[in-house]
């Protein structure tokens, strides 16, 4: 179906080119039995106000090419106070980009308004750039014409739409489908001082979809990426997980060293890699057996992922420490903090994952030691499963452990009553307790 829709599109796309490409339901497969449900009621409520409602961006790409995608994201040309007052289940949400979510339980689609020109803005409150370029206020609205080029990439300039079931396709984003390209919209090194995420999206896409980054789109970011250390530490994080928390990691990885993009991150990891071949590899077996079990359909904490891009900076810290005259075990507790701490600056990692990186941290010495009375409580433990699979990686990686993953694998197939007695005393207290006495209500006076 794509490729029959492709040969009718006969302009070449270029970086400047923002034509319309309008395609009739029947010229594309998208369905609408594929699309979230909760999606659907966002754009048939907007469209009944009397407002403009359109699929937007990575979903319609993502069906395009036959995948299941499972956000959906909806631009309209209403405001998000209106998008606000028209659905109770929602939130106004951002200063920099205002948005609305509509909230369905678990399920969230973001609801954006369509962005206009910058020149058109009305004050601060609606645009503002900082001195290299970075947008710092997006917040001008306009039409759709508009919207498609404010979108980063041609893929993304994508747009379904709920009155005709079209699909409206600007700067030539149905051409880079096809020839699966990873192409900005507009000039390079423009978009990416608006915003140096750009680049690690760049890279994110071609991990995910197997696409080549076109060169005037790719150059640029040998010499932009450190423009990434002006991005907030908060929002970094959630890019890391972005990164490789999608079932293309080991792939990412690559492209991320390839762009120069990683050191920016994590500059010391990237120290270490270079200083000691047996920390790459132990990188990057971890993003093979990420990317296995994302296809298994297991789940992934980033904590396991920061445990193990950060465990070169823990030894090599604590060797330094150790050099100094500082003995073995308070070297490595002191260690383990001051990495945490470090890396905070570049990605902000939350409290709730680095309490879980201590820990898998914490627990590698009583895995290997083995002592007879810490070992029901060490095997017990809520996070056992995660310090585990850490101490299997290590060993994976060629690190000499003296058995001790092969050992605790015995030993969990043995007392396998303990880890279940463990979950169901945790569920027991986890329980709300009914047996509390109601408060009593104060008489009014």
């Amino acid at each position: 179906m794509l490729r029959r829709l492709i040969s009718k599109l006969k302009k070449s796309p270029t970086s400047s080119d923002t034509s319309l490409q309008v395609i009739a339901r029947k010229e594309h497969g998208i369905s609408r039995d594929h699309i979230s449900e909760n999606a659907i009621k966002v754009l048939y409520r907007l469209k009944k106000a009397g407002y403009e409602a359109y699929l937007v961006g990575g979903g319609v790409r993502d069906l395009l090419l036959g995948m299941h995608p499972k956000d959906f994201d909806v631009a309209t040309n209403a405001s998000p106070e209106q998008v606000n007052k028209l659905f109770r289940n929602s939130r106004l949400i951002g200063r920099r980009f205002r948005l609305v979510h509509v909230v369905y339980g678990r399920d969230v689609i973001e609801v954006a308004t369509l962005r206009g020109h910058h020149e058109n803005a009305q004050g601060k409150q609606q645009s503002k750039k900082s001195d290299s370029g970075m947008l710092l206020r997006d917040n001008v609205y306009g039409t759709i014409d508009e919207d498609a080029v404010r979108r980063d990439f041609t893929i993304n300039a994508l747009y379904y739409d709920i009155k005709d079931f079209s699909v409206r396709s600007y700067a030539g984003g149905m051409q880079d489908l096809k020839r699966k390209k990873i192409r900005l919209i507009g000039d390079p090194e423009t978009r990416y001082r608006e915003d140096p995420v750009r680049m690690l999206r760049a890279v994110r896409f071609a991990g995910k979809l197997d696409f080549q980054i076109a060169n005037e789109t790719s150059t640029p970011i040998y010499e932009l990426a450190p423009l990434l250390q002006d991005i907030p530490a908060a929002r970094l994080f959630d890019e890391v997980s972005k990164l490789f928390l999608a079932g293309h990691a080991e792939k990412t990885f690559a492209l991320m060293q390839e762009y120069r993009l990683f050191e920016q991150l994590f500059p010391h990891t990237q120290q270490c890699l270079e200083a000691n071949p047996f920390y790459e590899k132990l990188i990057i077996q971890a993003l093979i057996n990420s990317d296995e079990r994302i296809a298994q359909g297991k789940t992934l904490t980033p904590a396991f992922l920061y445990a193990v891009f950060l465990w070169p900076c823990v030894l090599e810290t604590q060797k330094t420490l150790e050099q100094q005259g500082i003995p073995a075990a308070p070297a490595y507790h002191q260690a383990t903090s001051q990495v945490l701490q470090n890396q905070q600056a570049h990605t902000a990692i939350p409290k709730r994952f680095s309490e879980v990186i201590r820990h898998i941290w914490d627990s590698q010495r009583r895995l290997e030691k083995r002592v007879k009375k810490h070992l029901e409580s060490i095997l017990t433990h809520p996070k056992f499963r995660a310090a585990y699979d850490f101490l299997l990686l290590r060993e994976q990686a060629g690190e000499e452990l003296a058995g001790a993953g092969k050992w605790w694998t015995k030993y969990q197939k043995e007392n396998e009553h303990l880890i279940v007695q463990a979950k169901q005393q945790a569920r027991e207290r986890r329980k709300p307790r009914n047996d509390r006495r109601p408060r009593r209500r104060q008489p009014n006076n």
